[in-house]
């Protein structure tokens, strides 16, 4: 995949989560959803930017598999006003403008991903 990274091919080789193999499987699931979609490594994790904005970074920290939906690295302005429609029901909103979506295991990705990567596809154009 060309807007796939190196750095986050060595992130991920070093990377000791006990669901490694979901990550790995929803990375490249992300970067198939729209060729402006590419990757690199923040807050030790694989995140995905359009168009050069950050839009979304996986949370490593925890035993599953969450994604952090954000508009970029801070706050803007007028995010009180941000408006972004989930019918998915798989965003749990942390702010106005900063969403987490969680996912068991694999299994739980694969029976969402239909869902969650139309999700994705939005999410990131908003």
């Amino acid at each position: 995949m060309t807007n796939q990274s190196d750095k986050v091919d060595q992130l991920m080789e070093a990377v000791d989560h006990p669901q490694k193999e979901a990550v790995e499987y929803l990375r490249a699931a992300i970067l198939r959803v729209d060729p402006k979609i590419t990757e690199q490594v923040k807050w030790n994790a694989p995140s995905f930017c359009y168009d050069g904005v950050d839009r979304v970074t996986f949370q490593l920290k925890s035993k599953d598999i969450q994604l952090i939906l954000h508009r970029g690295a801070k706050v803007k302005d007028g995010a009180e006003s941000f408006s972004f429609a989930d019918d998915t029901g798989l965003m749990k909103w942390r702010s106005s403008d900063r969403a987490v979506v969680t996912f068991k295991d694999l299994a739980d990705i694969k029976a969402n991903e239909t869902a969650f990567l139309a999700l994705l596809k939005r999410w990131v154009k908003a």
